[in-house]
């Protein structure tokens, strides 16, 4: 295990040079402590657990020291939001620190959300609170932890800076590691700019270091969208299985390697809702949860739009065509293991449709009717489940056909099917409301139940003694927590 000074930096996307971002040092907070740390994330970049408690790691992650080999930059993008062209957005709050390479070979961008102002912050302050530093790191680590392709989040460094937002609230850093940082919206930026070299060069760039086995095909540009295609296909599927609702799918928060990142107004879903709107801003729905999936699919196209000076208008509709079969594919096949299915048949996508049309118009818990639908054999657990509907003769219906189906898959023991079905289905997640009961206490400085909640959620599938608390239905104040993209 390395100490904090014995990180190697190799900042690859810094030798781009000022074309893709701009030098800027990050604006310390004041007083700077530790409120969490992943021991999970720190051993991505093979460093001790241990340093979390020292004072360097907060003064580093706080803003206040800076390694000799970083070289913090601001990247400039573009990107559609809400649907609209926004010529040039940019880290308006984040800089990426540099890149740490491990043990492992692996390169991980240190980058730092509220950092202070960029050339990119607009009319914004370039800080973070503690509320939403503190989301963002749960979410990451939290999504990790069900399989969710996602950035990560190394810690968060709390302060006495105070922070301007609808109230008067503390600066905090998050530290987010990924692959890069790169986005939809870095091509778009030079695509409508009309700086081909510079466009080129950013493709070349995420050729080489992010997609080198699509160098050996032959056309490795296509390729490479195909293989985003399909990321993002496999990401929202896994979006949509376990109910996560992102809140903002602007292309510019959209990863070009097809991971989770930029959260803001996120929430998981409690009793199932497919017009579910986690963000109180999105007055039409655009980000709802049923629609993620056209979305997704929205700004691939967008996407493909900005690489049209190296791939054919033609070629890029044929991959993009792919996109709803492989979302389909990764979707069925994740919520058949979810229902205990073990093969594949014509009705499944059937059977689940109609179980989530039976959960719409009941306000059945969406987490829990799955864990619980593997406690016990099949025809005991929707025995015990049945009262949760309101359409009693509807579910009835339907739990005929699941038995029936079940009894078709093939020949196990009730352990067998409760083993393999809580692999899949989560007794943890990430709910709104005891996300908020965290923040509440970590603003008034106690920092346990932030620590705890992660620690919990680190282990989604794992039935863990005393934490029973964490695997509640959300009281009615929790069902309707109003998230905004105010950070």
């Amino acid at each position: 295990m390395k100490a904090l000074d014995e990180l190697t930096f190799d900042n690859r996307f810094a030798r781009l040079g000022d074309a893709f971002s701009t030098h800027v040092l990050p604006e310390p907070l004041d007083e700077p402590r530790l409120v969490v740390a992943s021991k999970a994330a720190m051993a991505l970049l093979d460093l001790d657990p241990a340093v979390a408690e020292t004072s360097v790691f907060a003064e580093l992650f706080g803003g206040h020291k800076l390694w000799a080999e970083a070289e913090p930059r601001a990247m400039v993008y573009s990107g559609h939001q809400f649907g609209g062209y926004t010529p040039q957005l940019g880290d308006g709050r984040g800089l990426l620190l540099g890149e740490v390479y491990n043990e492992a070979g692996e390169h991980w961008d240190l980058h730092l959300k509220g950092a202070g102002m960029t050339p990119y912050s607009r009319m914004g302050d370039g800080r973070a609170v503690l509320r939403s530093s503190i989301r963002e790191f749960l979410a990451s680590e939290a999504l990790h932890a069900l399989g969710i392709p996602t950035s990560r989040a190394l810690c968060v460094i709390g302060s006495s800076t105070p922070v301007w937002r609808e109230k008067q609230e503390r600066g905090a850093m998050v530290l987010r590691l990924a692959h890069s940082h790169i986005r939809f919206g870095h091509f778009e930026y030079f695509y409508y700019t009309k700086k081909p070299e510079q466009q080129a060069e950013l493709a070349e760039h995420v050729l080489n270091l992010h997609y080198p086995e699509c160098r050996e095909q032959p056309e490795p540009y296509l390729a490479m969208f195909r293989e985003i295609v399909e990321r993002n296909a496999e990401m929202i599927a896994k979006w949509q299985a376990y109910g996560f609702c992102h809140g903002v799918m602007n292309t510019d928060n959209m990863s070009i390697l097809g991971i989770t990142f930029d959260f803001g107004p996120f929430a998981f879903l409690d009793d199932f809702d497919a017009h579910f709107i986690c963000n109180h801003s999105d007055h039409e729905g655009r980000y709802s949860f049923s629609n993620q999936v056209p979305i997704g699919q929205w700004n691939l196209s967008a996407l493909a739009q900005a690489l049209t000076p190296f791939i054919s208008v033609d070629a890029l509709k044929e991959a993009l065509g792919l996109y709803l079969p492989l979302y389909q594919a990764h979707y069925l096949d994740l919520m058949r293991r979810r229902l205990g299915l073990t093969t594949a048949e014509d009705a499944d996508q059937q059977l689940v449709e109609r179980l989530l049309k039976l959960m719409q118009n009941s306000g059945v818990d969406y987490t829990l009717f799955l864990r619980h639908l593997g406690d016990e054999p099949a025809a005991l657990a929707v025995a015990r489940l049945r009262d949760d509907f309101a359409d009693l003769a509807g579910f009835d219906a339907w739990a005929e056909q699941y038995k029936a189906r079940v009894a078709r898959d093939g020949d196990y023991t009730q352990e067998q099917r409760r083993e393999r079905m809580h692999a899949v289905n989560p007794l943890y997640i990430l709910r709104n409301y005891l996300a908020q009961n965290a923040i509440a206490a970590a603003e008034s400085g106690d920092y346990s139940e932030v620590r705890r909640l992660h620690d919990v959620l680190t282990r989604p599938f794992e039935e863990q003694a005393g934490m029973e608390q964490y695997a509640q239905r959300p009281p009615d104040w929790g069902k309707h927590l109003e998230i905004s993209c105010s950070s």
